[in-house]
């Protein structure tokens, strides 16, 4: 046998042990999962013959061994777990209010970097080669239920750019275990839209992202990923508004304003709200000007050239998991093997 055979079989045993360990995880009963201490963590599962990756943290409430909510936070094209963890800032949100983050990692042809999702039509490798990102993530939630007590009432999507398309496609693909979804930069790219519940929305975006357009069109090349044509934001936020029956007529919030004498003083934010809607829901429009294709509040900050201003002007984990909070999904499906798809 030659080498390289030999390294093909490896690498195919490794996936079938790692199956089936996963399987063996996935069936459990969530309420027979032992209670991870709190700190950060690095999983890996098995799913459609692909080694999955992700990161949790435990916030210091899981001490009291009681089910915790998830938000799961999808980074963006070309980004990693690792790299959103950074940006987004969220674990300093959980620690405070008690909710567990974790950070999946998306498909690549380099590992653990240069990572996309199959958000539908977007983006890069694993849209092109129709990655089960849907299925990973259900596979991951029973994954994550096995390891420690999970409310699956109450689980939550956000994203940044591709990632921020991902938690659309779940709350379109998988509405019947997600309760509320916060997009960050990102719009809406499924090829069918067929929810199956209502979903409470929060997007967060600017008016002058240079790269996902608030007024839809391609955006311009990044490396190692094809030109991406964006729809128009208010376009996406209308699919929901009609679809959960939203008032046509949002009520619109006061403006707020950068902090004088800093970088953003001249950038805004206004709230825009559908409410009251179907359910229960209520999609929320927050509209930025001055602030790039970023992750709004203070986290690490990029080159302007790449991708247009950072902002503080509103911070986007804070003001998310205030949504999240009021929403639960009373009817949602156990975490459990069989609620996966095939």
């Amino acid at each position: 046998m030659r080498l390289g055979q030999r390294s093909g079989v490896a690498q195919a045993l490794v996936v079938v042990i790692l199956l089936w360990l996963s399987a063996c995880l996935v069936g459990a009963d969530p309420s027979d999962a032992e209670n991870l201490t709190p700190g950060d963590y690095d999983f890996s599962l098995a799913h459609a013959g692909r080694v999955r990756t992700y990161l949790l943290h435990v916030p210091p409430q899981a001490a009291d061994k009681k089910p915790l909510a998830v938000v799961l936070n999808f980074h963006g094209g070309g980004g990693t777990a690792k790299g959103q963890k950074e940006w987004s800032g969220l674990d300093a949100v959980a620690d405070r209010e008690g909710f567990l983050v974790v950070y999946p990692d998306g498909t690549g042809r380099f590992g653990r970097r240069l990572l996309t999702w199959n958000a539908g039509t977007c983006c890069g490798y694993a849209s092109t080669n129709a990655v089960d990102d849907v299925g990973f993530v259900l596979t991951l939630l029973a994954d994550l239920a096995a390891r420690t007590p999970v409310d699956h009432t109450r689980i939550y999507a956000t994203g940044m750019s591709n990632g921020a398309m991902m938690s659309y496609r779940l709350a379109v693909e998988a509405s019947e275990w997600i309760a509320a979804i916060a997009p960050v930069a990102g719009g809406m790219v499924v090829e069918t839209f067929t929810p199956r519940r209502a979903m409470p929305v929060m997007h967060f975006h600017s008016v002058d992202d240079p790269r996902a357009l608030y007024r839809g069109g391609l955006g311009p090349r990044l490396p190692f990923l094809r030109r991406v044509l964006h729809p128009p934001v208010e376009e996406t936020v209308g699919h929901w508004v009609q679809y959960d029956e939203c008032p046509p007529q949002p009520e619109v919030g006061p403006t707020r304003h950068g902090t004088a004498g800093e970088e953003d003083a001249t950038h805004t934010a206004t709230k825009i709200v559908y409410s009251p809607c179907r359910q229960g829901t209520e999609i929320v429009l927050w509209k930025l000007t001055g602030a790039g294709h970023v992750w709004p509040g203070p986290g690490p900050k990029f080159p302007e050239w790449l991708l247009g201003a950072p902002t503080s002007v509103v911070n986007a984990s804070e003001k998310m998991w205030q949504f999240f909070r009021r929403f639960s999904r009373p009817d949602a499906p156990l975490l459990v093997k069989e609620n996966n798809p095939p």
